[in-house]
């Protein structure tokens, strides 16, 4: 009798290609934003589409072997992670880009409302620190 899915002892092989998944498409992106570049350019770009490509499968395999976790953990540990700095800079690129925009424009008519318009940036800013701080809180926990 087959034993139950999940009772086989080995992890779902979706699991295991997350990181290199992602690694690998980032590394086709970058080859083709080189293609009208000149040899050298297109060499360095191997040469960091490979580094790309297998890097995080390695050092994946090296820390959860050093950590005694299972691979799985410490690989969705460093997806949370980097899904978590991922979003919140896009979120903080994106608030900082709205409302530098609107800043600018007051300023042009009040210069004197420099002072306010700046703590507004500034907190747009902090949402991106916000999602590193949550990135390092979970790596520490994976850890």
């Amino acid at each position: 009798m087959a034993p139950p899915h999940g009772d086989s002892g080995k992890a779902p092989l979706g699991a295991d290609l997350v990181i290199p998944a992602l690694a690998l498409g980032f590394a086709v992106y970058f080859f083709f934003s080189i293609a009208d570049l000149s040899w050298e350019a297109k060499a360095n770009g191997v040469l960091i589409g490979t580094v790309l490509v297998l890097l995080p499968e390695v050092a994946s395999a090296q820390t959860a072997a050093r950590a005694g976790l299972p691979p799985d953990a410490w690989t969705w540990g460093l997806v949370s992670a980097a899904l978590a700095t991922a979003a919140s800079s896009l979120a903080g690129g994106y608030a900082v880009a709205k409302l530098g925009a609107a800043a600018v424009g007051a300023l042009a008519e009040k210069p004197d409302l420099f002072g306010r318009l700046l703590i507004f940036v500034g907190l747009a800013e902090g949402i991106a620190i916000y999602g590193v701080i949550i990135a390092i809180m979970i790596l520490g926990y994976v850890k």
